[in-house]
């Protein structure tokens, strides 16, 4: 056995190259990603080059998948100890391209996790904020798969009980880390929030994503910050979605402006910064910013499209005003 902890917050392809070397060099058989969305994204990266001479980006989510055959990826065990990204529930990877300062999306059809545990005694010792922002990911998930237009029952169903235990647990575990029971909760409704993003996700994704890659910044913190103005983009094309949203919550109201309101009192009790000034990110990237996130997986999935000027214009609006 061996122990490869050399895998940042946001991964790195150099990283991954590291780790399969690793794997090839210890001549071990199996693969135990134990830790948050990063430590699992980074193994099942490793595991999807360790066989093989493959290039890491020839398994972009674009693009058709190499030829492998499933006993040539090793297997794969996911213990999260976040609540949470769900990367336990499937194969893809987020990594960031150093060269191109770009997170890309890698995936094996082939290359699932052979098993999932879901311990929640291991997410006890989370930070308060490491709570909140990993569980505010999960809400996103959740909340971004649903108002995709698309028909898909399973995932749809799996958003809706994922926003119903999320919601009201999340702020429990931030108050009361040590709630065995609501910290259970969390890892279900974030496992169950990953299964729904395979109908796709949205613009907080495809925004965060590269902000990440440029800035490096925590994943579900910066989901936190862009989802109002996503939000608000998305108003007039959720329809229906937000009442069922609603409902699954427990709300006292179904209209948009009070789930406006919730999320945003919801993130004003975590201490969630407004806008991506706050954690550093500069109008002069809102270019090369939006030009990116056009290009990411989650772009085409948005229930609404956007320009490049639009893009701009609600990065512009993310970066100096938020919520």
């Amino acid at each position: 056995s061996g122990l490869f902890t050399g895998v940042s917050p946001n991964p790195r392809d150099d990283e991954i190259k590291e780790g399969s070397s690793y794997f090839k060099s210890g001549g071990h058989d199996a693969v135990i990603a134990i830790g948050g969305g990063s430590a699992m994204d980074g193994a099942k990266a490793i595991c999807l080059t360790a066989n093989n001479e493959i290039p890491l980006w020839d398994f972009e989510w674009e693009k058709k998948p190499p030829v492998i055959n499933n006993s040539d990826f090793p297997p794969l065990i996911c213990i999260p100890t976040t609540a949470g990204t769900g990367a336990e529930t499937e194969s893809s990877a987020m990594v960031t391209d150093t060269q191109l300062l770009v997170k890309w999306c890698i995936a094996h059809p082939n290359q699932k996790p052979l098993e999932v545990i879901l311990d929640p005694e291991l997410t006890i010792q989370l930070p308060k904020n490491l709570t909140a922002w990993t569980g505010i990911d999960a809400l996103v998930h959740a909340i971004e798969a649903y108002v995709i237009d698309d028909f898909h029952p399973l995932c749809d169903g799996a958003a809706l009980e994922a926003l119903r235990l999320i919601y009201p647990n999340l702020p429990i575990v931030y108050e009361k880390g040590e709630d065995l029971t609501s910290r259970g909760k969390m890892l279900v409704g974030s496992c169950l929030a990953g299964i729904s993003f395979l109908k796709g996700l949205g613009f907080v994704h495809a925004i965060s994503h590269m902000v990440g890659a440029e800035y490096d910044t925590q994943h579900g913190l910066t989901n936190a910050i862009v989802l109002p103005s996503v939000l608000r983009f998305n108003k007039d094309v959720m329809g229906s979605k937000i009442s069922v949203m609603s409902e699954a919550m427990s709300l006292k109201k179904n209209d948009f402006d009070y789930f406006y309101k919730s999320i945003c009192d919801l993130l004003d009790q975590f201490k969630i910064p407004k806008k991506l000034s706050d954690i550093g990110v500069k109008d002069s990237s809102i270019e090369s910013l939006a030009k990116k996130a056009l290009k990411d997986s989650a772009f085409a999935t948005n229930p609404k499209t956007a320009t490049l000027e639009e893009m701009m214009e609600l990065i512009e609006t993310s970066i100096n005003y938020g919520r």
